[in-house]
């Protein structure tokens, strides 16, 4: 059952991950550059769920996205 799990995991985490590339690679570069903070939001999701899988590091994703906005803040911000 724990392999059954893992293997779930990995597959979301994949598909996570994948969506995240298609972004950086077709609509990213057609969009002009806005980062408030490095690593990138989508390097830091890639990153986010590569450590902590793809729930964890999907929520901690839409977390930075969403301090991501004028009002939010700035620099340097790696995955925790």
């Amino acid at each position: 059952m724990q392999a059954l799990i893992r293997l779930f995991k990995a597959g979301v985490g994949a598909v996570f991950i994948a969506l995240i590339k298609v972004y950086q690679y077709i609509i990213s570069p057609i969009l002009p550059s806005s980062c408030r903070y490095t690593p990138t939001c989508s390097q830091y999701g890639v990153e986010a769920i590569k450590k902590y899988g793809p729930f964890k590091g999907g929520w901690l994703t839409l977390k930075r996205i969403g301090r991501c906005n004028p009002w939010g803040g700035h620099g340097h911000d790696p995955v925790p």
